[in-house]
């Protein structure tokens, strides 16, 4: 008699675990829908901007990793070793961890980070003759992207 109860709860512990998770569809969507009609690949924006700072922008790219699902938090390939860090505007949307290595296109504002040379030479703080700062550039530098909308395209 003990052994019906174990029994049944085996069973329902067995089936919970079998569920299968299911792949994100084509065309989901989170937060607004972006506009699909002048995407840009996400390899290319940096060149795009030139010397603009900010630019409001649709790219399409691939998910690297997805580092914080809470406030959509997650790394876009921008070519050549280099990653777009990207968020939501909005904290309150939650982004699946199936996003990583899928196609996405994103809506929102592209910016760049600036080094500590440059923020010196905006602070006035720069100096000439051999005391200057030789400049710090590193290939690898983040752009930054506040998301307004992710739809799933592969």
């Amino acid at each position: 008699m003990k052994l019906l109860p174990f029994l049944f709860v085996f069973m329902f512990a067995l089936n919970c675990l079998a569920q299968k998770s299911v792949p994100l569809p084509h065309g989901s969507v989170f937060g607004d829908k972006p506009s699909t009609t002048a995407t840009m690949d996400a390899t290319k924006v940096e060149t795009y901007m030139g010397k603009r700072t900010r630019l409001s922008i649709s790219l399409r790219g691939k998910v690297l990793k997805v580092t914080n699902p809470k406030g959509g938090w997650f790394e876009l390939d921008a070519g050549n070793g280099k990653v777009i860090a990207a968020h939501f505007k909005n904290y309150a949307t939650t982004i699946p961890t199936e996003l990583q290595g899928r196609i996405v296109i994103i809506e929102g504002v592209a910016e760049k980070q600036f080094i500590a040379d440059d923020m010196q030479h905006f602070a006035g703080d720069t100096v000439s003759g051999k005391k200057q700062h030789k400049v710090n550039a590193d290939p690898k530098r983040k752009l930054t992207f506040e998301v307004k909308g992710l739809m799933v395209d592969r």
